[in-house]
């Protein structure tokens, strides 16, 4: 059965935290990638980013809802969201807006294992990871070239 180092991509582009939006918006026009893991200066992995985060960025702001009853102001909508999202728009480096939680495999993973992974978390790019560290990463391409072997 193939395994996860038998079809990975082991030529990883990766960013780092402090990389800023700018430098990651050219990265991903000169690659040609739609998501890169983030990582620390040992190689180990803290999160993935990708171009839908990046796109985010040029989304309009929505600006909640509120009502004003006196000198009260209520929110029809959650502040935190609204927080959140002006945070994410006017973000400058990678570090305020990729993902923590990320779906990773080892380099032992079965290929079947992946594809589950990638359509129960809906993941376009699955990084292999060893002791911490990043050695490959696991693309919805390389799942679809696998089929043919």
């Amino acid at each position: 059965m193939l395994t996860a180092k038998d079809i990975m991509s082991v030529k990883v582009h990766t960013v780092t935290a402090e990389t800023s939006v700018e430098e990651l918006a050219r990265l991903f026009a000169e690659t040609g990638v739609n998501a890169m893991p983030v990582i620390d200066a040992d190689r180990r992995l803290k999160g993935i980013v990708t171009q839908t985060d990046l796109v985010e960025q040029d989304r309009p702001l929505h600006i909640p809802k509120v009502v004003s009853i006196f000198d009260w102001v209520i929110y029809l909508e959650s502040e935190k969201n609204f927080r959140e999202e002006l945070e994410r728009i006017s973000a400058r480096k990678v570090g305020e807006i990729y993902h923590r939680d990320v779906v990773t495999c080892r380099p032992d993973t079965p290929v079947p294992d992946i594809a589950d992974l990638m359509v129960k978390h809906k993941a376009h790019l699955v990084p292999v990871v060893e002791n911490g560290k990043v050695v490959g990463v696991v693309a919805r391409l390389d799942i679809i070239r696998s089929m043919g072997r």
